[in-house]
């Protein structure tokens, strides 16, 4: 879940209106300055509104019960303890662990460390065990705030910070139920900027961050640990100036996509040319044009080996047309490609991939047919695994392209596992987009919708009945059917993952439970999906 707020990052942000700006570490620095060199905001009183909200949160998680706050020596400390004070004033029973001295403190950290009332903190040790101070404190706590690392942090956690934050990691691991955990602006551990997670890291209940999110709050792995984001408006004036590239994608995409009129036609509505399918694999080019047609376009032809043609159509539905392509035991041939060229006369975009197979004929088909293809294109499953090392061959084309791989088959393109993938996503995504000058949407709960520019969307999830066969031959039938209708690459695949999400949600409730959603479940729930946008929330 997350608190949303209105942005207050200036115009110079690249990202549309339908994204929340999500800023890194080095332009959050840069706001602050702003904020208080040019704009006379009274860093004292930042910091006294961060750690009140820390306070606050965790009163709302743990409303009763010991509480250890645990704090490193830079501003994220102060704010934590302006948490225990705040905490201490209201009368609960809070330690204070500090992985650093007293006179390691500085500017507002250390005053409030002077403010703290009570007994003051204690020194967390590198060697931090159970029966330390600091490990007793752990041990009887009913709730934590971390405190330790801020939004500045890099690498791999170190010395006493490293040892409190495994220490805490072995706390809770040890209790029946995990105490609460309120993370100040970012878990210790996750880089805010990227969500990479080089060590260990707080896993944290909620994290209270200041003024916007940061992407890595929203992007695997450092999502995983940020727990329920809320933002706090801790006094930064509007107008912030920055540029912010990464941004979380909101239901507003869903506003301007095109609507029928009296006047439209089926080939205004936007022409969606389907590729693929082999022998056991014909029912994803099927779900894909079933999408496309339940996304808005007004025809779609799948195209389909000839020798398997039959069998597509009689799956239905009546209203999709096929075409029978050459080809060799059920597997698309280089023969087909100038028919695909042909059928694409009239314009329109190509989904092509979905169940295309791996066979050497199959791929052949797909690299030429990408580079021939006069339309815009979407390039899933097989079809990016026709590409694997080859992926600037796509920079090539002229026309939109949109990719749509999960880690293995973004691995693949890079020639790199899918673990590596996975620990750096957002990087990953952007070098992708860079290379292949296509945009690139990297499936998955954080689905990152990366443009060549830089520029990253990071889908919000939340959608777990997408966790079944097919539904990323949907995603890819739906974006093509996006762009037939006009959109830029970008916004077509921002819709398309948002209405793919929100079919998604709409399905598991159809169905009662989101284990019991099939994909064309979520097909049939396109068009309610489709609807929703930022007035049907």
């Amino acid at each position: 879940m997350q608190v949303a707020v209105a942005s207050s990052i200036a115009a110079m942000n690249p990202l549309p209106a339908w994204c929340e700006p999500l800023p890194d570490a080095e332009t959050m620095r840069a706001i602050d300055r702003w904020a208080i060199e040019e704009q006379g905001a009274p860093s004292l009183e930042l910091m006294e509104r961060a750690g009140t909200g820390v306070a606050r949160a965790l009163e709302r998680l743990a409303p009763d019960g010991p509480v250890a706050v645990v704090c490193g020596s830079g501003n994220n400390g102060g704010d934590g303890l302006v948490a225990a004070r705040v905490l201490r004033e209201a009368g609960r029973t809070v330690s204070v662990l500090c992985t650093s001295p007293p006179q390691d403190f500085s500017g507002d950290a250390q005053v409030n460390l002077e403010r703290l009332p009570g007994e003051g903190p204690s020194q967390l040790e590198a060697d931090l065990d159970a029966g330390s101070p600091g490990g007793r404190a752990l041990a009887v706590a009913a709730a934590f705030v971390d405190a330790l690392l801020g939004t500045g942090f890099q690498g791999e956690p170190r010395g006493a910070v490293g040892a409190a934050i495994e220490t805490l990691g072995r706390v809770q691991a040890a209790r029946g139920v995990p105490a609460p955990v309120v993370s100040v602006d970012v878990p210790s551990g996750v880089d805010a900027s990227t969500g990479v997670v080089a060590g260990t890291a707080v896993r944290a209940t909620v994290t209270v961050t200041f003024h916007a999110a940061k992407p890595g709050l929203w992007i695997h792995p450092g999502k995983s640990y940020a727990g329920e984001v809320q933002v706090l408006d801790i006094g930064i004036p509007r107008g912030a100036p920055g540029e912010v590239a990464v941004g979380l994608l909101g239901a507003a995409v869903l506003d301007g996509l095109p609507r029928r009129g009296a006047s439209s036609t089926k080939f205004s509505s936007g022409h969606v040319l389907v590729a693929g399918g082999s022998r056991g694999l014909t029912g994803a080019p099927r779900m894909a044009a079933q999408a496309a047609m339940r996304a808005g376009a007004g025809y779609v032809t799948a195209c389909v080996p000839a020798s398997l043609q039959d069998v597509l159509a009689a799956g239905g539905p009546p209203e999709m047309m096929t075409l029978g392509l050459p080809d060799e035991n059920g597997e698309l041939t280089g023969d087909g490609v100038q028919e695909m060229v042909a059928a694409s006369g009239r314009g329109g975009a190509l989904a092509l991939g979905p169940g295309l197979g791996r066979g050497e004929e199959a791929f052949a088909f797909a690299r030429a047919l990408a580079r021939a293809a006069p339309v815009a294109m979407v390039l899933d499953a097989d079809g990016l695994n026709a590409h694997a090392g080859r992926l600037e061959e796509l920079a090539r084309r002229d026309r939109p392209t949109v990719l749509t791989p999960h880690a293995g088959e973004l691995g693949r393109l890079l020639e790199l596992d899918s673990a590596t993938v996975d620990r750096e996503r957002l990087r990953h995504a952007r070098e992708a987009a860079r290379r292949a000058q296509a945009v690139v949407v990297l499936k998955g709960d954080d689905t990152l919708i990366a443009d060549p520019s830089g520029m990253v969307a990071v889908s919000p999830g939340g959608s777990p009945a997408l966790a079944t066969a097919g539904t990323g031959d949907v995603l890819s039938g739906v974006i093509a059917a996006l762009l037939a209708q006009g959109l830029d690459p970008f916004a077509a695949a921002a819709a398309g993952v948002a209405m793919h999400a929100q079919a998604g949600r709409e399905a598991a409730l159809r169905q009662g439970a989101a284990e019991g959603v099939i994909a064309t479940d979520v097909i049939a729930a396109l068009p309610a999906a489709r609807a929703h946008g930022s007035a049907g929330r």
